[in-house]
């Protein structure tokens, strides 16, 4: 099956990057390789390094790199883990990273994959398919109370309590097997008032049990604790997210290295031992154009943070 990828806010990243011929550069979510391209493009004795944790992804992302040959690495691995793929590669520090957090096109278009409420498909939403976890085991196993929490803390899901009970009922006459199953269950358990907004009901629920399966906001909250380390002086971090929790996380990582001073505000000088290591490119998030979202609908939640290493 064909599926159509648009690289979400892709000027806007390049552009943030400043890319130079023989830099070292990170993709730490490679998904189709349109970012990676642009940047492979712009390398002559530079490299670019490819990270994902989807190894559909990867294979077909090397198709598309593969005309820039020995300028471009692909690692199987987790975005998370970026640094520590960096030192086992011998690569001390590089010029840019770039992390799109979102869920790719293909992922959500491939029935097989799951990840879709808008398809029956075997519950799976796994990004890697080597994982244990899957979206069957949380649905069909996890305790209710696990369930209302995830929906309350990763989806921010007011029915929460409902969704979670509803699950719970439902499976214990049979396993929850697909996602259209599993939406019908979710609808079953909105009041009709909610059933009448404009987003689809089992979008948070969806969410929700994503992150939780791939445990996506660990990975970011470890990704911005280590990865920003492997910049030279002068590189720069880009990370594209698409919705609040990811975006809080990767604000206040930027945040703690830019102005994490705990000295109280009249002490003339710090004493607290704080290190600027990160500056703000941009005190505001950048967000796609109306043109973009115009022609990429998925790209409307889309929000850029830029930051420079000190």
């Amino acid at each position: 099956m064909e599926v159509r990828h648009i690289s979400v806010l892709l000027p806007e990243c390049i552009e943030a990057l400043q890319i130079r011929p023989d830099g070292v550069y990170v993709d730490g979510t490679l998904g189709l390789g349109g970012h990676a391209e642009e940047i492979a493009k712009r390398l002559t004795t530079g490299r670019l390094i490819g990270i994902d944790r989807d190894e559909t992804a990867l294979a077909r992302a090397g198709e598309r790199l593969a005309p820039y040959g020995g300028r471009v690495r692909l690692i199987h691995g987790n975005f998370r883990d970026t640094a520590e793929i960096l030192d086992s590669l011998g690569i001390a520090a590089v010029d840019g990273m770039l992390f799109d957090l979102g869920v790719s096109s293909p992922q959500l278009d491939e029935r097989d994959r799951g990840f879709s409420y808008m398809q029956d498909a075997p519950l799976d939403m796994r990004m890697d398919a080597s994982d244990d976890l899957s979206a069957w085991f949380v649905v069909n196993r996890w305790p209710e109370e696990k369930l209302r929490r995830i929906f309350y803390d990763f989806g921010e899901e007011r029915h929460a309590p409902r969704i979670a009970a509803a699950i719970v009922r439902a499976r214990a006459v049979r396993e929850i097997a697909t996602t259209g199953e599993l939406v019908d269950v979710i609808r079953g358990a909105m009041p009709a008032a909610a059933l009448r907004e404009k987003q689809h009901p089992a979008k948070r629920a969806f969410q929700a049990i994503r992150i939780a399966v791939n445990d996506e906001l660990e990975a970011v909250r470890a990704m911005m604790e280590t990865a920003p380390d492997k910049l030279r002086p002068g590189g720069r971090l880009a990370v594209i997210s698409f919705h609040s929790l990811e975006d809080r996380i990767v604000k206040a990582g930027i945040h703690a290295r830019e102005d994490g001073c705990t000295c109280p505000r009249e002490f003339p000088v710090c004493t607290c031992g704080f290190v600027q290591t990160l500056r703000s490119v941009t005190r505001k998030p950048i967000t796609p154009t109306r043109e973009e979202t115009e022609q990429n609908p998925r790209a409307r939640s889309a929000k850029l943070r830029v930051a420079e290493r000190v």
